[in-house]
């Protein structure tokens, strides 16, 4: 049922209702897969075959994989590959907040200042931190259990 080139819909995981091809036959239950999805092992169980069977070779390359897949008229979009170096500049090019110290002085500085009653309505209070509750030492009270009292005949 699974043969080289049979197009697939993954109908399980990650990749599901994404289109692939069947590029190896690792053994019964397994096959590998590419296309729409990842290239990697897949279990049958979880892929649904199509009528169309492509014509490839064991182990096509990713990219002959998709030349085929724009054949038949499907669509693959294709991944960018960032490097490790866009990575770091991306993190460098974001502003850090500023460190909470220097945030109480300002604020501290603001109080300080005299203003007139018109500004302090329109100044709005910086929102208390909730602090947690201290556990409390208080024991909780035992249950004693009452013997029912029996009568002898």
């Amino acid at each position: 049922m699974f043969e080289l080139g049979r197009l697939c819909v993954k109908i399980a995981g990650r990749d599901a209702g994404l289109k692939c091809v069947v590029v190896d036959i690792v053994d019964d239950s397994y096959v590998m897969i590419d296309g729409q999805t990842r290239r990697r092992k897949c279990n049958v169980k979880h892929l649904e075959p199509l009528d169309k069977v492509l014509k490839i070779k064991k182990g096509i390359s990713h990219d002959d994989v998709l030349k085929e897949l724009k054949k038949e008229g499907i669509e693959v979009k294709e991944k960018q590959k960032r490097s490790k170096k866009a990575k770091t500049a991306q993190a460098a090019k974001k502003e850090k907040p500023e460190p909470k110290e220097t945030a109480k002085k300002e604020t501290l500085k603001e109080k300080e200042t005299p203003k007139s009653k018109t500004e302090k309505k329109t100044e709005t209070k910086p929102k208390k931190k909730a602090v947690p509750k201290a556990k409390s030492t208080v024991k909780k009270s035992t249950k004693t259990k009452t013997k029912a009292k029996s009568t002898k005949k």
